[in-house]
């Protein structure tokens, strides 16, 4: 049974009760004793029953329409992502619907509730910081429902993900920021919730080993929220406080290494000579900046179209998530820019 297209009179067949006596169960009418609501809620969640305004036995087999979670819709990365979504899904006859979560599990999962009631044919998921446990997934891949995970991989066993190269990215830059003779090299760091983060951070400990540097646990500096002000601020004691101060900054995105750039300002040092700063993502503010951002660009169209083009695939019958390749995973490009740049 495709999942949320169990009916009433499923779970009536499954209990050999009457249909009204399930609808009245799932209502929780005063009428129907406490064990058989018992039975009636316990066979709904097995079957994944959803109540909906259409009657299900008049829908077609697909409806046409993909969702999808992202955390931000102003996140600009995240913006060129929907861009390939939309263009994949449109040339393939399919519907967007787009939510965010704002960072927020509870809105992810209600999102994925909403669209599960409304009976999209698959989802493409860019899931919370604040989601450390997948169970709300599970769940769904479970019952074969098509789920394709972008930019950010859970650890889920069988998931299909399409992500960059998150670790080649951060090692390039960092191995950049040596190249251009800055020794004494910060990372600020992301949630350690998230993959992504543990990966970027691996490849700058990694470059910093391989180019002969000494690697030092107090310059990895977490910055969680991912704030101009928080970065900005983290920095800013940075250049206070420490008894040898740093001369470069690698950010595990670009807001944090804006605010590293008006840290060092606030404190008279000269980007690039004193100090060199590098982001990750590639925003378009960045060759707006004075002096331009460094950054690794990511190919954010494309991955919201390698993601859309793999679920339809998965939806049609096309590819069989249990045989397919689990993780497509995109090349970065290092932008080298007037912030990093000495040489």
């Amino acid at each position: 049974m495709k999942l949320g297209q169990a009916t009433i009179k499923d779970i009536a067949r499954e209990l050999n009760l009457s249909a009204s006596t399930i609808s009245r169960a799932l209502k929780d009418y005063p009428g129907i004793n406490d064990e058989t609501k018992r039975k009636v809620k316990e066979v709904a969640e097995k079957l994944n029953y959803r109540p909906n305004a259409i009657a299900l036995s008049l829908r077609q087999s697909r409806s046409f329409t993909i969702g999808v979670i992202i955390p931000e819709v102003v996140h600009f990365f995240f913006s060129t992502v929907v861009s390939g979504i939309e263009e994949v899904a449109n040339s393939r006859g399919y519907n967007v619907i787009l939510t965010q979560s704002n960072e927020k599990l509870d809105r992810e999962i209600s999102s994925m509730e909403t669209m599960l009631s409304n009976q999209i044919d698959g989802v493409l998921v860019s899931y919370s910081k604040e989601t450390k446990t997948f169970e709300h997934f599970t769940k769904l891949l479970d019952h074969n429902f098509p789920i394709v995970f972008f930019d950010r991989a859970p650890a889920i066993p069988g998931a299909i993900n399409v992500m960059v190269d998150d670790y080649q990215g951060s090692f390039d830059a960092t191995s950049h920021l040596i190249s251009q003779g800055y020794k004494k090299i910060v990372h600020l760091a992301g949630p350690k919730t998230l993959k992504i983060s543990k990966d970027r951070e691996k490849g700058y400990m990694d470059a910093l080993e391989q180019n002969g540097l000494k690697f030092n646990p107090d310059y990895i500096i977490p910055c969680p929220m991912g704030t101009l002000e928080e970065s900005r601020g983290l920095v800013g004691n940075l250049i206070n406080s420490f008894p040898e101060r740093p001369d470069a900054y690698f950010s595990c995105h670009d807001i944090g290494a804006v605010g590293a750039m008006m840290a060092c300002r606030d404190a008279g040092l000269k980007v690039p000579l004193e100090v060199g700063i590098v982001g990750f993502s590639d925003w378009q503010f960045c060759s707006m900046l004075e002096p331009q951002l460094s950054s690794v660009s990511q190919p954010g169209f494309t991955m919201g179209a390698k993601a859309t083009e793999i679920l339809i695939d998965i939806i049609e019958k096309k590819l069989d998530p249990k045989t397919m390749e689990q993780t497509l995973i995109l090349e970065t490009k290092l932008m080298v820019r007037d912030s990093s740049k000495r040489f």
